[in-house]
């Protein structure tokens, strides 16, 4: 891979032209879907792809990167005479003592017991050596300055208790009624109590997760919109979030703006010149990518809401993210494509061996999934990303979905499974469901994941509290 900084502002050009002629939605979507979804994996795949391996939870050994070091001290208050008994044993088991209870207990509660356990708790050897024990995997992939080990440490044993033993603790409800055909995208909302759904029946379905496992009507709130039985005049693609209000973007050109406070009403409307693929939220902008090789920003709180648009790419944009520093963009062109707000510019252009078709952001580390099946990861060193890892996680076809959080990799892919890793170098799988069907999108909120099925299905999750 090469990459290099491109000379000159990422989006100076702010009209919009298209080089799609107008035609049916149905067919242009149809060509695309033909040419990016269900075209062959072309070629092997590469040299540096690490296959992947089960994770083992048998005994604790301690697995340390090269060079690591995870130095037992001895405990603080051993000669103080009046101290209580735990206090007095070695730090080590007084470590051992405390795998036992939860980690957000340890972080919450301990700390208020005394100094000497608060100094423990606050130690991050402490939750380093705790990680270690429970995974037994170099983790993680990169180690940034800033780290969170307790918040990682904390994450990582709730994804344990969730997923492990193929995920059994885990209730699967399948909503099927709701739409009438594939369904491309899913999106949870406040904390996981509602999801929004889009489908190629053109239609944005709103679902009450706190009502699972009653009867589907009670659990499917409404249609959002619905205008002769349609959301949009097209297939929905996308959909992101912020606060309350929700997007949805569809192969009609158009993005339309949800308020979620408001029962759902229609909040407002952008038209573009071309399908929309993918969108990116942030506090002050919206961020689309399209079907005419543009990446275009938006601000949906003024009256005129277009602020930038350029072509970035030489074919389709399917991927985006973006935050307060970044706008990031995978193409069918097979690149990746930095900008950086502050300066206005583009500060790389990576040339792939093959497109991206999702990516998560977790500080400082970039995943995404290709149309080769393959998980690659990206470092933000200073500004500059850096390809770092390229993984086979057993997906054999496009991976049409990512998300990342600290303690757990979720990935899904048209060869019809969803997977759920411990991401470590190299990841480890702890749980794969088959469906009967591709699987194109995910989301996953607190012990809540739901999955868009091409069996025109929405696919949920939860944790059974029982």
């Amino acid at each position: 891979m090469e990459s290099g900084p491109k000379p000159g502002g990422f989006f100076q050009d702010s009209a919009i032209d298209s080089d799609l002629e107008s035609e049916d939605l149905n067919a242009q979507a149809q060509e695309y879907i033909n040419r990016v979804l269900l075209s062959p994996v072309e070629g092997s795949r590469p040299a540096c792809c690490i296959s992947p391996e089960p994770l083992c939870m048998g005994t604790r050994a301690l697995c340390l990167k090269p060079g690591s070091s995870l130095d037992l001290k001895r405990s603080p208050v051993s000669e103080t005479l009046d101290s209580s008994c735990l206090l007095l044993l070695p730090l080590e088991l007084i470590l051992e003592i405390f795998a036992y209870l939860d980690a957000r207990f340890v972080l919450k509660v301990l700390p208020l017991v005394c100094s000497t356990l608060r100094d423990i708790v606050l130690d991050k050897a402490t939750w380093r050596i705790r990680v270690q024990k429970r995974i037994q995997a170099c983790y993680p992939v990169v180690e940034g300055e800033d780290f969170d080990w307790p918040a990682a440490c904390a994450d990582l044993e709730e994804q344990l208790q969730h997923w492990s033993e193929d995920g059994r603790k885990m209730e699967h409800f399948s909503l099927g009624d709701g739409h009438f055909a594939s369904v491309d995208s899913v999106l949870l909302l406040q904390g996981g109590a509602l999801c929004a759904s889009g489908s190629r029946d053109r239609k944005v379905n709103i679902w009450d997760m706190r009502k699972l496992g009653q009867e589907e009507e009670k659990v499917l709130v409404k249609s959002l919109g619905v205008e002769h039985n349609e959301t949009h005049k097209g297939w929905v693609w996308s959909l992101a979030s912020r606060g309350n209000i929700l997007c949805s973007g569809s192969w009609d050109s158009t993005i339309k703006l949800w308020d979620m406070e408001a029962e759902g009403q229609q909040c407002g409307e952008i038209r573009g010149k071309a399908a929309i693929l993918c969108l990116a939220f942030q506090p002050d902008i919206l961020v689309a990518g399209s079907c005419d090789k543009r990446v275009t920003i938006y601000d949906p709180r003024a009256a005129h809401p277009l602020l930038q648009s350029q072509k970035v790419h030489s074919n389709a944009v399917l991927a985006i993210l973006a935050d307060e520093r970044y706008i990031l963009s995978g193409s069918e062109d097979r690149t990746l494509v930095i900008f950086d707000r502050r300066c206005n510019d583009v500060l790389q252009r990576l040339q792939l061996d093959y497109y991206l078709r999702s990516m998560s952001y977790e500080k400082p580390l970039l995943w995404a999934g290709d149309g080769h099946g393959l998980i690659r990861v990206f470092e933000n060193r200073s500004g500059s990303f850096q390809p770092i890892r390229c993984f086979d996680i057993g997906h054999r076809s496009q991976i049409t979905g990512v998300q990342c959080s600290l303690g757990a990799l979720y990935t899904t892919s048209t060869d019809k499974t969803i997977r759920i890793h411990i991401p470590t170098d190299h990841p480890r799988t702890l749980c794969t469901h088959s469906h009967n069907d591709v699987v194109n999108g995910i989301s996953v909120v607190g012990n809540v994941m739901a999955v868009a099925s091409g069996g025109q299905s929405v696919e949920v999750w939860r944790m059974n509290e029982s």
